[in-house]
């Protein structure tokens, strides 16, 4: 039996009531908390914010603005539109929201929150670059009451919808965590025995400062407002955080045509690293270019050119000692810094020096074996990343078809 069968069925051909959701609840903000506020209240009761993970909580304090059980959403930001299930005693901050059911022998809280994790995106707004869910706009997203003419069989409509997803959802999050286990030990392998065939602790090999084995070339600046869907292709910082890997070779962005001469760039075989980040890890990230042709880099960038493996100096500059080295030479302010003079002092191993094709020989041989490692780890459309991705889709899914009510012609605002 399909979503739609068993949702006709459950029905039973029943009337199904769309109501705005600012008619059925009440809204409310959270409220500014800084950081020295959370440290300053330090207490038992959770604060919620926009992130995602660890369900949103960014501290406790001693006081709480919420008490029972409500649903927040996150109003500004990457995560707009995010809806969580919240219970007990707590706080938000300004970038999220309480919705509070009005009439809960209507209700249930679970079904709206189901039904608020589909709709709630569509209602994102993501002009001038920061998307946003704000309150007038939850207040307008509709949302279906089963039998709304019989309150006690509409909730039992809905306590069967909650308990069917509820199952799904609790098995997909076991699935999940299985492979996401997995999947960690697998990275936890694979970094370590990078590590180890990295260390040269054998064999011909001499360590030498990135200084002495090639030149740094800084980009230029642009911004999302030079976003273009044709034009110079280029790497934005930013990027190679989150969307790059140990290498590439296609360019995410592109910039207006008339930017060309303005720009700098990386040629392929360079290697580009951010010099800007939250973490040590993020700065001085590493991502080998190995498209056909040069790349416009931004400013937060450099363009490490030499005479290796591209892939092989990328790799090293993932390594546990490499991020270790490359600490030393980070001005840990506001935003952390990389010292470029500073980090041209870091060693990468370059084996068979007085060789050079034997050297790349080597250099090659070993990207290879990485090269497997990596495909298994962390490529997202193969191996367990990919499974993982399934499992989460597949539930989204059949959610999504056993929440499809009849539309309405028009909800009333």
């Amino acid at each position: 039996m399909n979503g739609m069968s068993y949702m006709e069925k459950l029905l039973d051909g029943v009337d199904v009531e769309w109501k705005a959701l600012g008619d059925i609840a009440t809204l409310r903000r959270g409220r500014v908390m800084s950081k020295g506020y959370l440290v300053d209240n330090a207490g038992d009761y959770p604060v919620y914010s926009s992130q995602t993970v660890n369900n949103g909580m960014i501290g406790r304090i001693d006081t709480f603005d919420f008490d029972g059980v409500y649903i927040s959403w996150t109003t500004d930001g990457a995560n707009a539109g995010t809806v969580f299930y919240r219970t007990g005693k707590f706080s938000i901050t300004n970038v999220c929201g309480s919705i509070k059911i009005n009439d809960e022998s209507k209700l249930n809280y679970k079904f709206l929150f189901y039904w608020l994790s589909i709709e709630a995106q569509k209602h994102v707004y993501s002009g001038m670059g920061n998307p946003k869910l704000m309150s007038h706009q939850v207040e307008k997203i509709p949302i279906p009451i089963p039998c709304p003419e019989n309150p006690e069989k509409s909730l039992a409509i809905q306590a069967e919808i909650v308990r069917i997803l509820g199952t799904f959802a609790e098995l997909t999050a076991e699935l999940t965590a299985e492979l996401t286990a997995e999947l960690t030990a697998r990275k936890k392998q694979y970094n370590y025995y990078r590590d180890q065939l990295l260390s040269f602790e054998e064999g011909e090999v001499e360590w030498k400062t990135l200084g002495e084995i090639g030149k740094f070339i800084r980009g230029k600046r642009f911004t999302k407002a030079d976003y273009v869907e044709d034009g110079v292709r280029v790497i934005h910082y930013g990027e190679i955080y989150t969307r790059y890997g140990v290498f590439t070779s296609h360019a995410l962005s592109q910039v207006r045509i008339d930017m060309a001469e303005s720009l700098r760039y990386a040629e392929p075989g360079d290697v580009v690293i951010t010099d800007v980040g939250e973490t040590v890890e993020d700065v001085g990230k590493a991502v080998a270019w190995l498209g056909d042709d040069k790349v416009a880099i931004h400013d937060h960038c450099y363009a490490f050119r030499h005479s290796m493996n591209p892939k092989f100096v990328s790799y090293c500059m993932q390594t546990a000692s490499f991020i270790s080295e490359k600490a030393k030479y980070i001005a840990r302010t506001k935003v952390n810094t990389l010292l470029i003079n500073g980090f041209s002092k870091v060693l990468i191993p370059v084996p068979y020096p007085n060789d050079p094709e034997k050297s790349l020989d080597e250099q090659a041989r070993i990207v290879s074996i990485l090269d497997k490692f990596d495909a298994l780890t962390n490529s997202i459309s193969d191996g367990l990343p990919r499974e993982i991705a399934l499992r989460r889709k597949q539930y989204e899914y059949y959610r999504d078809l056993l929440l499809s009510f009849p539309k309405p012609e028009e909800v009333a605002a």
